[in-house]
């Protein structure tokens, strides 16, 4: 028995010494040792010495080749060949590099040649307390049932730490209350979740809300803390909660997968009746404001749904907690945890950002003006990162490489005219260089903003204007009108007459124009038997800075009216009433001159033309009247039973389109021979002084009249032979004139022959105003050179 238990030592030592020895030959091609750093340390920190810690020469290591195994990336740590230390290459990020992991250990393997030698080296990044807790909320609001037994738990969102360990949340504290407590669940990884619990029934009617502050802190020396402020409406009674109907939900998903792409359905059924079991979906407490942004629970259905980019780069897989709720006045809620994992995909297009633009330019920058600075970034890398860029459009901008990589300045690359194009539409599209061309586009609007580089053009140039005399003060009677093609203030435009001291300037006192509308208005009546023409100049201006402006020539024309009523010149009584008697023999024969009633009219044309009728008569078979000479003869010899004596009422009128009259009274006695020639000797002498007194006012005023006109004509002419010998007529552009200048009337009153000079126009002819028919009008020396017109006016024959 002894034996046999010395026998059985001796093969345990022999096993442990094989044990032993196998170890020996291991580590004489593999070892592993461990570091430990603290996250941020700086570029150059030494780790360790690998090679005395490992018991290898320090002086064959780089003979031997000694380095680190890495990949395509930059190594975290280098290894100083010389002397074998081991330091940090580039400054780590610890919630980079391990994200929430509660261990960051990095795994390096250094590698000895001649003969080859692996040692594994562990390097553990600590934590440093350098983020401080937050809740995803600043305000969170609870509705409380005031049915709802003290003891009853409510969960709240974490707070979340980007540090882990003792760094990260702790611990919870509760603003000091007899309504609630505070209790901790203790996830282990997952780390801490606050959850409120009901000391006391709650009374509505006592109080209907609660305010609270929690207060999230790690464990850090000195800690850091994040709160968030709990309000708690208390509401009235419901019960039982909804229940899932699986215990565990997972699913997959592609990348990239479509918006609206339905990822898993959950189902949970309520008890209750009516709107108290009635379940709705939504997102958890838990749940963070970037899964709210890349998911949509659909509230009816429990559909999970894309809302947004899922990017296996960022993250593989995601777990939802999906709340069910009734419907219930105090809602109750069950909360179950969805798995999703991501399935990774080949993506990523370039990236276009406009980091610095101006919206609107004036239309005089020059060529070459920056409008806007392009950046374009590409995720991915080699060809698949190589980004060219330009403008799609044919348009005067166009895009210049900065001296910084994937950096475009938008220039423009001719001049801009914003009443030709005030808007341009661009699209900047950015393509890389990979299998498959993925692009990009940015469409941006480039405003072309006014300058004042337009002067107000008037529709006319010149005006010409026609205007009836009599017209009533103060009213409008014509209007110019100037456009400007720019816009806003450069486009506004004001009028005002050219007051200069020309010879119209006594004219244009009497004339005022509405600065805003143009419209012109005479401050008093023309008559035209004063004044025939005038001209006058409007400027419009702009109101830009500085103005521009432009003006115009205004040519007004004064038309007749049949304003002046027939003067009776004979027969005049001594009372000056128009009456006289005419004696005249019994014995005359058929066609004697009895009379001749004469009459004048100030009016020119037919304003002017005189027409005579007899509107009372005692004796129509007796007497004649001539229509326009306004003699009056007997129709035949008078008779024994004729009456003595005949009242004759003639009536003197012109041929306006309102005709204005004037009456005169004629008694004719019939007498004896003896006592007609007696009668004859005695007015014989006053008739003759009468009438020399009838042609004496006659020839003044038709030797006025010709004056007057005879003074036109000349200025006309110097003013024709003081333009340039290019110049062409300014004021009226359609001329047409036959030469005629005047037409005749003649008549004859006894022994005397006259005649009439006025206007050629034919009988029921009218003035239209706008034309040029009674107009004189004085040819340009385009048409005649050096011709100087002469007029013979006959005024009178005697």
């Amino acid at each position: 028995m002894e034996q046999r238990g010395r026998e059985a030592r001796r093969e345990r030592q022999r096993w442990v010494a094989c044990m032993f020895a196998l170890v020996l030959v291991w580590s004489g091609a593999s070892a592993q040792i461990k570091y430990s750093i603290p996250e941020e340390s700086k570029e150059g920190t030494v780790v360790g010495n690998i090679a005395k810690d490992l018991g290898l020469d320090k002086n064959t290591l780089k003979e031997r080749g000694y380095r680190i195994v890495t990949g395509s990336a930059e190594p975290l740590f280098q290894v100083n060949q010389n002397d074998g230390i081991l330091y940090v290459n580039q400054k780590i990020d610890r919630e980079q590099v391990c994200e929430e992991s509660s261990t960051c250990v990095i795994n390096l393997k250094t590698v000895l040649e001649n003969p080859l030698e692996i040692h594994y080296v562990a390097v553990e990044v600590t934590d440093v307390n350098d983020h401080s807790p937050s809740f995803p909320e600043t305000h969170k609001q609870i509705e409380m049932s005031e049915s709802v037994p003290p003891g009853t738990r409510f969960q709240l969102q974490a707070a979340s730490d980007a540090d882990v360990g003792i760094y990260s949340v702790q611990q919870y504290k509760l603003s000091h209350n007899d309504i609630v407590r505070l209790e901790v669940i203790d996830r282990g990884e997952n780390g801490k979740i606050p959850v409120l619990v009901l000391q006391k029934p709650l009374d509505r009617e006592v109080m209907k809300r609660h305010t609270f502050t929690l207060t999230a802190v790690d464990g850090g020396k000195p800690p850091r803390s994040g709160s968030v402020e709990l309000t708690v409406d208390v509401l009235d009674v419901n019960d039982n909660l909804p229940i899932f109907t699986k215990d565990s939900y997972s699913v997959t998903l592609s990348e990239n997968a479509p918006i609206g792409t339905t990822v898993i359905q959950v189902n949970a059924t309520d008890l209750d009746e009516g709107s108290n079991g009635d379940v709705i979906y939504s997102f958890s407490n838990t749940v963070n404001s970037k899964l709210r942004k890349m998911f949509h629970v659909d509230a009816n259905t429990g559909e999970i749904i894309v809302n947004g980019p899922i990017d296996f780069e960022v993250k593989d897989n995601y777990d939802i907690d999906i709340q069910a709720s009734d419907k219930g006045s105090a809602p109750l809620k069950t909360v179950k945890s969805v798995k999703v994992k991501i399935i990774d995909l080949n993506d990523n297009a370039p990236e276009i950002e406009v980091t610095s633009f101006s919206d609107a330019i004036t239309e005089d920058v020059r060529p070459g003006t920056t409008v806007a600075l392009i950046s374009v970034n590409d995720l991915d890398s080699g060809l698949n990162g190589k980004v060219i860029c330009f403008v799609s459009e044919d348009v005067p901008f166009m895009l210049t490489p900065s001296l910084q990589d994937n950096m475009y300045s938008l220039v423009t690359k001719s001049s801009l005219d914003r009443e030709k194009q005030n808007r341009f539409d661009l699209t900047i599209v950015a393509k890389d260089a990979g299998e498959p061309v993925l692009s990009s586009e940015k469409a941006i609007s480039v405003i072309v903003s006014d300058v004042n580089d337009n002067r107000p053009e008037f529709l006319l140039s010149p005006y010409n204007f026609y205007v009836t005399e009599n017209n009533p003060p103060g009213a409008s009677v014509f209007s110019v009108k100037a456009s400007d093609v720019d816009e806003d203030d450069n486009a506004l435009i004001s009028y005002h007459i050219l007051r200069d001291g020309g010879g119209d300037r006594k004219l244009t006192s009497f004339l005022n124009i509405n600065s805003e509308n143009g419209d012109i208005l005479a401050l008093k009546s023309f008559d035209f038997e004063t004044l025939k023409t005038f001209q006058f100049q409007v400027v419009a201006t702009d109101s830009g800075s500085p103005s521009l402006s432009s003006n115009v020539t205004v040519n007004v024309f004064i038309l007749d009216q049949n304003d002046n009523a027939p003067v009776i010149l004979y027969p005049v009584s001594s009372n000056g009433s128009a009456e006289g008697v005419e004696e005249i023999p019994r014995n005359v024969n058929a066609g004697h001159l009895v009379t001749k009633v004469r009459a004048y009219d100030a009016d020119i044309g037919y304003n002017g033309w005189l027409l005579f009728s007899l509107l009372e008569v005692t004796d129509h078979s007796l007497f004649a009247l001539d229509r326009y000479t306004g003699q009056i003869r007997t129709l035949r010899s008078f008779t024994e039973t004729d009456e003595a004596e005949h009242k004759l009422l003639i009536l003197v009128k012109d041929n306006g389109n309102v005709s204005l009259s004037a009456t005169a009274t004629v008694v004719v006695k019939a007498v004896e021979p003896k006592e007609a020639f007696a009668a004859s000797d005695v007015k014989s002498a006053a008739k003759d002084d009468e009438e020399n007194n009838v042609t004496f006012y006659l020839m003044i005023t038709l030797g006025s009249v010709s004056a007057l006109f005879l003074i036109s004509i000349i200025v006309l002419i110097v003013m024709q032979c003081s333009k340039p010998t290019d110049y062409s007529s300014k004021y009226l552009q359609d001329v047409n004139y036959d030469g005629t200048l005047c037409n005749s009337i003649q008549y004859r009153s006894g022994d005397r022959r006259y005649m009439l000079v006025g206007p050629r126009m034919s009988i029921g002819s009218t003035i239209v105003p706008g034309s040029n028919g009674n107009t004189l009008v004085v040819p340009g020396r385009r048409q005649v050179s050096g011709e100087v017109r002469h007029v013979l006016i006959i005024v009178c024959l005697l």
